[in-house]
């Protein structure tokens, strides 16, 4: 299984050559190509990409938005997300339904819908995908995890969200916690699961514009917790057992 990011841009003004495509990750496994999130700077540019499915974690544009003109491809997303969606000019045999807390069989993947915390309009999923020795857990939009134990076992890499560093980005409305948790907290997360890898995409402005030695930070921070904890980059790639 090869993982690409083919971007780590949260819906951010900052860009760099780094960090300068929406948060999108492909996977590519047997012969098979399936992306993991479409924002709107990826209108018109799907049609090369060879896909063989998209997967939507929830609705924001930085996520979905770039299927506003419709896909080369079938789209999997959850029934809120699909809400959103309802105008998209994506054809009735491309749209298909993923259940929370069901494991869906996607181009030759085995992948499970985790609902998480972090926006009230836009309700979000992270995806537990079955990797040969374990699973990867891609959530590039969290502000918590109400059910991490069933979330994260056996989890050999956690993908999360890196728009805050140290101190999350917490709102409230309707009495409910939305935003983003920071990558100190979802390290502990990490820790308590046990889950000894983490990558960190839909980076916000603290790292797309801030100093150089962010990524050494964040790999200090992961020490502390012993794991190996690191900043993903526009097309970084990494091969998974």
């Amino acid at each position: 299984m090869i993982l690409t990011f083919l971007g780590t841009r949260g819906y951010i003004d900052a860009c760099t050559p780094q960090h300068r495509m929406h948060s999108a990750l492909l996977v590519a496994h047997r012969g098979k190509r399936v992306m993991v999130d479409c924002g709107e700077d990826w209108l018109g540019k799907l049609g090369g990409m060879r896909l063989h499915a998209i997967v939507i974690t929830h609705a924001h544009p930085d996520h979905a938005w770039g299927l506003k003109h419709g896909s080369p491809c079938p789209i999997y997303a959850t029934g809120p997300a699909w809400g959103a969606m309802t105008r998209f000019p994506i054809r009735s045999d491309q749209r298909r339904l993923i259940r929370p807390w069901s494991r869906t069989h996607i181009a030759g993947l085995t992948v499970e819908a985790i609902p998480v915390e972090h926006s009230l309009r836009a309700p979000a999923v992270g995806y537990r995908i079955r990797t040969g020795r374990g699973w990867l857990f891609y959530v590039p939009d969290v502000i918590g995890i109400p059910r991490a134990k069933a979330a994260l076992p056996h989890v050999q890499l956690y993908i999360g969200d890196g728009a805050s560093v140290v101190r999350p980005i917490v709102r409230r409305r309707d009495h409910v916690r939305i935003g983003h948790a920071s990558i100190r907290e979802q390290l502990a997360w990490c820790d308590r699961a046990d889950v000894r890898r983490a990558i960190f995409t839909h980076c916000g402005t603290q790292i797309v514009a801030g100093p150089a030695a962010q990524p050494a930070r964040v790999a200090a921070m992961g020490r502390e917790y012993d794991i190996d904890a690191q900043i993903a980059y526009d097309g970084m790639k990494l091969r998974i057992l």
